[in-house]
């Protein structure tokens, strides 16, 4: 009978490494053994002999699964460096160094199956004892250990003890093992081995690989392909994304889209929706990567910084011991808010690292698929609605950054949306929580929530009963909510808010502050708005010309700004609208009436008269305008028109002004006396 080959002497346990290679001999003096399967969870308890010495661990080891390789040749992309690696191979022993997830298993199993038809390899236990283990004398081809405990301790010694039993029987191995700082290189100095990096290998090609595997109807997958709108492929398929992604984005596409007939939004949707349930479900009890998941899900795309912070923060918030749990984040390297390596965070939160070029280099963090954020939101709405008032806290103090306070507002929208509008009973406490920021994340929140069905009702109620509230942090939210830069209340609903806002500053100690960030908004929202929306403003504010107070006021000094914001726009108005004339003169004399208001709506008009002299047809629709000021009469535009009048005579509208000043005195009952 044909044995493996025994060491001489004494040494039992080199008998038991070398009869361990054969299908079922097992010595274990003073041990347990179980010749049962051995699967994940399990403990094998060895008694050390009295007299010294040391007990031999158990040897797990076992073949490859014939169908898996089969699956794994044919999808097989090679990575960046193959052919080098080929080559590393002759020489019977290598070290593969590759993160996690990004494809170094296949790749070493495809290296150890090359050039073979039918390779019979074999998986062996990273808690091998290299000094024990012998491979067997024949019949297997490749051997794969993967992430050993302890690889800075392997020893070169041991490893060269197998390169003699290895060539004899033709087999080649390699050890796979997590790239970390340092490792390659003491690796490569005390092993006198290879060591090969492994580079994941193109998304796109590993999705076609899959694809084509899934389904061999070539026209069905190129026809589904080209449905697809210009950016779904780039959101499906996103630069960097590991090769196990993409091998479910083709599972996803296989089932949903070639066979099911769905879009490619619905496609993308779908990979979302099970990698989100699966990231929350990874970090349910664990409160450090939870925080990492949800400063990712808020502030995915900005700074590792930012994200960092935040993380930092929710820790402190959650609970005692979060500010403690936090400290180590400092260090370089480590997770975000823990003491979990930095890339092992990113892999169980499906994120990157993604950095920008030259001046505009950034060191972001997001999640591969965007769309995770979405889904993160509903299963913890879902199934941890114990955190929602915790988010509110949380959210209410965002970072400095104008980005990040958007981030903060359009994720308590989020929220809002997937509790259907019920956590908006939190949203008064985060407008008066003691941030300064606070009112515009609310303002974020209630704009971008006041769109959507479910929770767009709540929204409208609290920016109707805020827009009269007391409390000036609530009327501030309002404001911000109205800014068409961070929401989508509409033109009717805006100026009414803004109205009914108005009303409440005749006798508040904020009334100054609160009107600026008021004429603020409504020239920004006629600045962004189309014509219509234009028109709109323009026939509320003349109505709020003719009313006393703060309406008054804030029309004033709001029409100058806004005359400046599209001077084209307003030359084009004097033509095709009579109803814009008319609006325009009543603002125009109105405003410059007004003490506060004459110098800004005296600049316009002379802003005016200038494009008017570089037009076509230059007279004409300023005209329109300075007529209807000299029919309306008022002393606000006498006052302009002898103030260019006395101006220096290269002052532009100069001779439009002496012809108005001219009518004007023709029509005034004491000729030429003013």
């Amino acid at each position: 009978m044909d044995t493996p080959e025994i060491p001489r002497g004494s040494d039992l346990d080199a008998v038991v490494a070398a009869l361990a290679g054969r299908e079922m001999v097992v010595v274990a003096p003073h041990g347990t053994v179980n010749t049962g399967l051995v699967t994940g969870g399990q403990r094998h308890a060895v008694s050390h002999p009295a007299e010294g010495g040391t007990a031999a661990g158990p040897m797990r080891q076992g073949p490859v699964r014939a169908k898996h390789l089969e699956t794994a040749r044919r999808r097989f992309v090679p990575p960046p460096g193959f052919e080098d690696a080929l080559a590393a191979l002759d020489s019977g022993i290598t070290v593969l160094l590759g993160e996690p997830g990004s494809g170094r298993e296949t790749h070493a199993l495809n290296l150890l199956a090359h050039g073979y038809e039918n390779p019979v390899l074999v998986q062996v236990d990273g808690a091998v004892n290299f000094s024990r283990w012998s491979p067997r004398a024949q019949g297997v081809h490749g051997y794969l250990v993967t992430e050993p405990s302890d690889p800075f301790a392997l020893r070169a010694w041991d490893l060269s003890r197998l390169e003699g039993p290895l060539a004899e029987a033709g087999a080649r191995l390699i050890v796979v093992l997590a790239d970390v700082p340092g490792l390659a290189g003491t690796l490569a100095d005390h092993l006198g081995m290879p060591v090969v990096h492994h580079l994941p290998p193109d998304p796109r090609k590993v999705f076609s690989a899959h694809l084509a595997d899934g389904s061999s109807n070539e026209e069905e997958r190129a026809g589904w392909l080209r449905a697809l709108e210009p950016s779904q492929l780039d959101e499906l398929l996103p630069e960097g994304l590991p090769p196990r992604y993409a091998a479910r984005a083709a599972e996803a596409v296989l089932r949903l889209g070639v066979a099911g007939g769905a879009s490619g939004a619905e496609v993308v949707r779908d990979v979302a929706r099970t990698e989100g349930a699966e990231v929350v479900a990874r970090a349910r009890t664990d409160p450090t990567l939870r925080a990492d998941l949800l400063a990712v899900t808020v502030y995915g795309g900005l700074h590792r910084r930012v994200v960092t912070e935040r993380a930092r923060d929710l820790l402190r918030l959650a609970g005692p011991g979060g500010e403690q749990e936090t400290d180590a984040r400092i260090s370089p390297g480590r997770a975000l808010a823990g003491t979990r390596p930095w890339p092992e965070t990113l892999r169980l939160l499906g994120a990157r690292r993604a950095w920008g070029d030259g001046e505009a280099s950034t060191d972001a963090v997001s999640f591969f698929w965007p769309a995770v954020s979405e889904v993160v939101w509903e299963v913890l709405c879902r199934d941890h609605t114990d955190l929602v008032p915790l988010l509110h806290s949380w959210l209410a103090c965002p970072g400095p950054e104008v980005e990040q306070v958007e981030r903060a507002g359009r994720a308590v929208a989020a929220i809002a949306v997937a509790t259907g509008g019920r956590s908006m009973e939190h949203l008064h406490d985060l407008a008066l929580a003691p941030s300064r920021l606070a009112p515009q994340v609310a303002g974020w929140c209630l704009g971008t929530a006041v769109q959507d069905p479910a929770a767009g009702r709540a929204a409208a109620e609290l920016l109707d009963r805020w827009s009269a509230a007391t409390e000036a942090p609530l009327r501030e939210a309002v404001l911000h909510a109205c800014n068409p830069d961070r929401g989508h209340v509409t033109e009717e609903q805006a100026l009414r808010l803004l109205q009914q806002l108005m009303t409440t500053l005749n006798s508040d100690t904020d009334a100054p502050s609160v009107l600026a960030f008021a004429a603020e908004t409504l020239v920004r929202r006629f600045e962004a708005g189309a014509s219509d929306a234009r028109s709109t403003v323009l026939r509320r504010m003349r109505d709020w010309s003719r009313a006393e107070d703060v309406p008054s006021l804030l029309t004033a000094l709001c029409f100058p700004l806004m005359v400046d914001t599209d001077l084209a726009w307003w030359s084009h108005q004097m033509l095709a609208d009579a109803e814009s004339v008319s609006s325009a003169v009543q603002l125009a004399a109105h405003a410059l009436n007004g003490a506060a208001s004459f110098a800004a709506m005296r600049d316009a008009l002379l802003d005016l008269c200038a494009e008017a002299a570089c037009a076509e047809h230059p007279s004409r629709a300023l005209s329109e305008l300075l007529d209807g000021l000299v029919r309306a009469r008022q002393p606000g535009f006498l006052r302009w028109l002898l103030a260019v009048e006395r101006g220096p005579a290269g002052l532009p509208g100069k001779e439009l002004a002496a012809r108005a000043l001219a009518a004007w005195r023709a029509e005034s009952p004491v000729s030429k006396s003013d």
